[in-house]
């Protein structure tokens, strides 16, 4: 089961599981049917505190370098079963951190280092974008640009931009060299009418988006200037497959949110299903798209 999934997925599915154990177990605190809190989980335990308890349960840290305290919380948890403690000690030993990912982690907002090895799990990818490319679609110029455009006014440096450029670049190889992965995206129109750097950029951004939205597993869809429902806000889905589903939401400090709630997953699947109702088709997205390039 572990070695199917890579380093994001395996300390997730560990975290899942801990998580359903801890609020599962014999209760004991008063006032309790069953489980416990993560505070009571944690007690006595000095390398686990109840915040990194929390970061192991949302799939972003585990027991690497102290697996003593996940056998810990597992008799804490009454786990007697031998073949299921051994499992989860397996996949905690075959989830390191992604070896690939720590060149770039210092030049990534909050969160965004646990939400690209979970997009790198995703069977299903949902995104919508009002203003800008979505990032696994852009070019590498168009990427440069935009970074650029907002160097001034983020203070960012030269080594920030081109960090970022190659994890955009990596991501979206990634991604679209995957034959099990299907990106469905949605671009409001001004996405393609905000031009960022020059015309010869967006000539090339928009052939690109041509190219790979004629490609079986990407579909691209052009929501236009009209009436009628559209999210104010980006978003990304990610179906994990047998894992619980994803949304991912940017705030506007720059850090990353991501949420596996089904309330706030369905309320994003809502508001993708509304504006595909509402979007260009495929094939008259390209047409779209072709006139753009001027030809």
């Amino acid at each position: 089961m572990a070695a199917k999934r890579g380093a994001t997925g395996r300390r997730l599915e560990l975290g899942i599981q801990l998580r359903q154990l801890r609020e599962n177990c014999p209760p004991v605190e008063d006032g309790r049917a069953r489980g416990m809190t993560r505070k009571a989980a944690v007690r006595g335990l000095k390398a686990l505190s109840e915040a990194s308890l929390a970061r192991v349960e949302n799939g972003e840290l585990n027991f690497r370098r102290n697996v003593g305290d996940l056998r810990s919380l597992l008799k804490r948890y009454a786990v007697e079963d031998a073949e299921l403690i051994d499992q989860l000690v397996e996949l905690n030993r075959e989830a390191p951190n992604d070896d690939w990912l720590t060149q770039y982690r210092g030049f990534m907002p909050t969160g965004m280092p646990h939400f690209v090895g979970l997009e790198a799990e995703a069977s299903e990818i949902l995104a919508y974008h009002p203003t800008v490319v979505y990032g696994l679609l852009q070019t590498e110029d168009y990427a440069r640009a935009l970074f650029e455009v907002q160097r001034p006014v983020e203070d960012t440096t030269s080594e920030f931009i081109q960090r970022n450029v190659e994890l955009r670049m990596e991501r979206k190889r990634g991604v679209l060299e995957r034959g099990d992965v299907r990106l469905r995206v949605i671009l409001g129109e001004a996405a393609l009418r905000i031009p960022v750097g020059d015309d010869s950029t967006m000539r090339e951004q928009y052939r690109e988006i041509i190219k790979l939205a004629r490609q079986d597993h990407v579909s691209v869809q052009v929501l236009p200037f009209k009436r009628g429902y559209r999210a104010s806000n980006d978003f990304t889905i990610l179906d994990l497959g047998e894992l619980p589903s994803r949304v991912q939401t940017d705030n506007a400090w720059g850090a990353v949110s991501t949420s596996d709630k089904p309330r706030e997953v369905d309320r994003f699947t809502r508001r993708f299903n509304a504006m595909v109702g509402a979007a260009l088709g495929l094939e008259e997205t390209i047409d779209f798209l072709e006139e753009l390039t001027g030809k």
